[in-house]
């Protein structure tokens, strides 16, 4: 993985962040979400402290990393939810696994304790990519939308820090 390294997101990654958002709604096993959102949207829902994207040596987006606050209250300030997103072109390369551990050592220093996350049953990548990066099934939150017309299952993940007390 030489040729892939991570910065932080900015403005300028804007239009490859949400093309490769796109591409993974179209897959049709990533989110409830069928559109990825503005901008502008986008950058509101997210922290700014933990955006990351992984490019290659010629400086192309390959993916994204970010979070989420999962609540205002503040007993809830250590825990987040996340989302990861690969280029389809890029599968394979380890490039969220690079994300997903660059995230947790972001989210460690800043105190947060908790980082989970919603997976249909039927993405097994990225159940997989959760499972050795440390997370654990906390449950299945069966039926809990509708998504092209059909319910579907989200198993819920969480990954909880071992050294932030």
């Amino acid at each position: 993985m030489a040729d892939i390294t991570l910065r932080p997101m900015t403005a300028g990654d804007a239009d490859r962040v949400l093309a490769i958002y796109q591409a993974g709604l179209d897959g049709g096993d990533a989110s409830f979400e069928t559109v990825a959102p503005t901008w502008t949207a986008f950058d509101a829902g997210r922290l700014a402290a933990h955006r990351l994207v992984a490019v290659d040596d010629d400086g192309s987006v390959l993916g994204w990393i970010a979070v989420s606050p999962t609540s205002s209250r503040a007993v809830y300030a250590g825990v987040v939810e996340h989302s990861v997103y690969v280029d389809p072109a890029a599968h394979g390369r380890g490039v969220a696994r690079l994300l997903l551990d660059a995230l947790i050592t972001s989210t460690e220093a800043a105190g947060i304790w908790t980082i989970q996350s919603g997976v249909f049953p039927e993405n097994a990548a990225s159940l997989a990519l959760h499972r050795r990066a440390g997370f654990r099934v906390v449950g299945t939150r069966e039926r809990v939308g509708r998504h092209h017309g059909r319910w579907r299952d989200v198993v819920l993940l969480e990954r909880r820090s071992p050294v932030v007390a």
